[in-house]
């Protein structure tokens, strides 16, 4: 899974999901780019909602990628 953070994300925003994620055992791995920060989410991401994830302050968009079958 994928969390893409907005342009005008402050620091506050991006250590609140990361401390949301982390306490609730996931691994992350941050990618900062020139425009945006993207937050890859390690675990069994099933129980997560998109939705939820999404409606965090500075959240632009959560991407969930499908298992390969």
């Amino acid at each position: 899974m994928l969390v893409i953070m907005k342009k005008s994300a402050d620091e506050t925003a991006l250590d609140h999901i990361k401390e949301f994620l982390i306490n609730n055992n996931f691994d992350i791995h941050q990618s900062t780019g020139a425009n945006r920060i993207i937050i890859g989410i390690i675990g069994n991401t099933g129980e997560l909602q998109v939705e939820d994830l999404e409606a965090m302050p500075g959240v632009l968009q959560v991407i969930r990628i499908a298992k390969e079958g």
